[in-house]
């Protein structure tokens, strides 16, 4: 039986259709026919070269739902016709980060779907039956996608490394898919929050989904940010951009003891004085991925309608090449997301 795929030749080349055979389940294994992957940012990421795994040709894509079509054994989770959610982590399950919840941190990944094996810009997707979670009936499959990345990352950087708090002002910085679930996110948590964006579209459906106030990115930030604050900062920065100018702004924005929180990453350093991390004792940290616990709190979070997936369109698999441009260019408001009919 074959499928057909995007695949990822490797940085600085255009990603290439192909039709590939489906390999043989091994024991404990899922077959999971796609219905809706994800595009995210970090597949730009690895066509332009920011981030090289060193491992190719791979397929794509990490945000993936599905139904179950085949299993090799029997699974006491799931069962073949169920609507599920693939966990992109598969780790080694014995490492001292994987016994305190913290498996995204294993340096002894067995797999990383879409990311160091084959992801979801498929018809098809073979992945351990212990990572799928069910969909429920409520979301669709194209909304479900956006949870495994978009609304897990959020989760893990606001309440895990943030440890954001009722009352505190966070500031979204760079809103996008994950930005929309950050927003969203931090308000069920009690924060006030500011939403940061260049494109107006992504500013009104940041006000849309609840942010407090929004400022225009192409401004002096950290200068509008204190002036909606009363010339205090705010406790947390959510920094999704990276590049030298994004960092600057997120930094001076902070009030003392505020902690940076990096989520987005470009080829630009961070370059700050110690002096002033000092005098304000202020906190840089960064946040990768999500745990599983995460994933099954995201999907109870959607199916309860406290957050709302923000699904900007939906595309074929021969779209992709052209809606992975439309994305670097800033025309998506929240994920696009391939579908499978």
């Amino acid at each position: 039986m074959n499928m057909r795929a995007a695949r990822y030749s490797g940085p600085g080349k255009p990603l290439s259709l192909e039709t590939l055979p489906l390999r043989p389940l091994k024991a404990g294994e899922a077959l999971v026919r796609v219905k809706a992957a994800g595009i995210c940012y970090t597949d730009l990421h690895f066509l332009s070269g920011v981030l090289d795994l060193g491992i190719h040709p791979l397929t794509l894509g990490h945000e993936i739902a599905g139904e179950v079509a085949d299993l090799s054994g029997a699974s006491s989770e799931v069962t073949v016709g169920d609507r599920v959610l693939v966990y992109y982590y598969a780790t080694c399950g014995r490492c001292h980060w994987c016994r305190t919840n913290r498996a995204n941190l294993c340096p002894q990944v067995v797999a990383e779907y879409g990311f160091t094996a084959d992801g979801g810009y498929a018809e098809y997707v073979v992945v351990p039956a212990a990572n799928l979670v069910k969909i429920p009936d409520n979301l669709d499959f194209a909304e479900a996608s956006t949870l495994g990345c978009g609304v897990t990352t959020a989760i893990h950087a606001a309440r895990t490394i943030a440890d954001l708090r009722i009352g505190e002002t966070a500031v979204v910085y760079g809103v996008g898919g994950v930005g929309f679930g950050l927003i969203q996110f931090c308000k069920l948590a009690g924060a006030r929050v500011i939403a940061v964006s260049r494109s107006p579209e992504k500013r009104a459906k940041a006000s849309q989904l609840g942010a407090d106030a929004v400022v225009n990115g192409t401004a002096d930030v950290a200068e509008a940010i204190r002036a909606i604050t009363n010339g205090e900062g705010a406790d947390v920065v959510f920094e999704l951009v990276g590049t030298e100018a994004t960092m600057t702004h997120a930094v001076n924005a902070l009030r003392r003891r505020g902690r940076l929180v990096f989520i987005g990453y470009s080829k630009d350093l961070f370059v700050a004085s110690p002096l002033q991390l000092v005098i304000g004792e202020l906190t840089v940290t960064a946040s990768v991925g999500n745990t599983f616990d995460e994933l099954l709190q995201a999907v109870d979070l959607a199916a309860a309608g406290k957050i709302k997936a923000v699904v900007d369109r939906r595309v074929s698999l021969d779209q992709l090449p052209a809606t992975l441009e439309a994305l670097r260019k800033g025309e998506i408001v929240g994920r696009a997301v391939v579908t499978f009919e």
